[in-house]
């Protein structure tokens, strides 16, 4: 399902019924690297998942996008949708916007799920982010694929899941180039922990523990920066923790949401 919003082409799935939650994906990825946990929700909850601006069947407009640019996707897409109150699940990039979006809307998110993301990023950052993007300019996002799924996963994991490591590697090479440069702009810029406290929401920080984009260190600053936040570390597992522990990371998101809804 699309609907037009804030300027671009928005494409969205919603499952399940109950109350709302929201999940938002990583950094080229898309919708679909929730199905597992879209499916446990289902059973309790309306689901809403989207690609995010420039990335899956959503619009990729040239240009560079900001975090407040893309809250402000999200909430118009509520606002489309008539959605007044909403869980919310977000990883790495995903939860960056989720922060972003819980400061400049507050009210609006029941709970507040941020794994494997950060709310600051280190000095290098705008370096780092500004290779990448000109490596799949100058190269294409398949140039990406083997050092991105070596960071998002454990080993152990790659060599033994073939078939998720080419599912997730054609969610990389089909992103648009220019939505990942878009979206890289934005987060490379994160910069919201002193903001933290603002909001009211009660929070899990969750983290893969061999996660070396966004590390451990960075989920317990979140946790202690947040009026409510417990912190759970994953085992076994880097920064697609959903996808690399999937029965982990669902039962624990299960069990936090049901305590608030």
């Amino acid at each position: 399902m699309k609907k037009n919003i804030n300027g671009i082409t928005c494409n969205y799935e919603i499952s399940g019924s109950g109350p709302w939650v929201t999940l938002y994906h990583s950094l080229a990825c898309d919708l679909g690297m929730w199905d597992g946990l879209a499916e446990e929700l289902a059973r309790h909850f309306s689901v809403l998942r989207y690609d995010t601006r420039g990335h899956g069947l959503s619009s990729a407009p040239v240009g560079a996008y900001t975090l407040s640019e893309l809250a402000t996707d999200l909430a118009g897409l509520f606002q489309a949708l008539n959605i007044h109150k909403s869980h919310f699940i977000g990883l790495s990039m995903g939860g960056m916007i989720g922060q972003t979006f819980a400061i400049a809307y507050p009210g609006i998110l029941k709970t507040l799920v941020l794994a494997d993301t950060t709310s600051r990023r280190p000095e290098n950052a705008l370096e780092m982010w500004a290779e990448r993007v000109k490596n799949a300019r100058n190269e294409g996002m398949e140039a990406l694929v083997e050092s991105t799924l070596a960071r998002w996963f454990t080993e152990p994991f790659r060599n033994a899941q073939p078939l998720e490591m080419d599912r997730i590697g054609n969610m990389i090479r089909n992103t648009p180039v220019d939505g990942f440069a878009g979206c890289c702009n934005a987060i490379s810029r994160i910069d919201v922990l002193d903001q933290l406290n603002q909001i009211e929401c009660p929070a899990l920080v969750m983290v893969g523990e061999h996660d070396h984009a966004t590390t451990p260190w960075m989920a317990q600053q979140m946790q202690a920066a947040l009026r409510d936040a417990e912190l759970i570390i994953i085992p076994s597992a880097a920064h697609l923790s959903n996808v690399e522990q999937p029965y982990f990371f669902n039962q624990a998101v299960l069990k936090f949401l049901k305590q608030y809804s």
